[in-house]
């Protein structure tokens, strides 16, 4: 079976995960060796090795909660009545298209059904609320190498992040589940 070709947004986030890997081991080496002890060679390191923490920490737990058995039907991923009327504040139907994908295959309604799709937009759900729990990690770097307040930065805008996906996912699942429902409906007044 042939491996599916990977998204520009994907591609995208392994070259910052191999460039950020490559500059903080560096900058690393190099200020704790005590060849280069100044204190811009180390923030370089943190910095890229924060980067690094988040988008290799997103991918490793989006594999992992392939193993779970994500439903779009529990009850964490049904629309509260306040949300639509918060997406219109949003005005998410305008930038909703505009969002990255790591893996638009996963989306195809070419290729997969609503309920897979349902499911899919579920754990794309579940997968950014951990990163937001992920993002809050983050702030124990400050308790290592100090300048609490950048970690908090930093903290604050990988949790923004994340939101919007978990935005787009709510504000599009009802659609596939009236799809489902109407789709069903026809199938009972068929088959009566």
């Amino acid at each position: 079976m042939t491996k599916p070709k990977k998204s520009g947004s994907a591609i995208f986030m392994d070259i910052v995960i191999y460039l950020c890997l490559a500059v903080a081991g560096v900058c690393f080496g190099l200020y704790y060796i005590g060849t280069a002890p100044y204190s811009w060679v180390l923030w370089t390191g943190v910095t890229t090795f924060t980067i690094l923490y988040h988008f290799w920490g997103r991918i490793l737990l989006g594999h992992w909660t392939k193993l779970w058995g994500i439903h779009y039907s529990h009850w964490w991923f049904k629309q509260h009545k306040f949300e639509m009327g918060f997406y219109k504040i949003l005005r998410v139907r305008k930038w909703k298209e505009k969002v990255l994908t790591y893996d638009p295959a996963a989306f195809s309604v070419k290729n997969h059904t609503m309920e897979e799709i349902a499911n899919t937009m579920s754990k794309a759900e579940t997968d950014h609320w951990i990163n937001q729990l992920l993002s809050l990690t983050t702030l124990l770097f400050g308790v290592i190498w100090g300048e609490f307040w950048i970690f908090l930065l930093t903290t604050i805008i990988a949790m923004l992040f994340d939101a919007q996906f978990i935005v787009v996912q709510r504000y599009n699942r009802p659609k596939v589940l009236r799809s489902i429902e109407l789709r069903n409906s026809r199938q009972t007044k068929i088959s009566t």
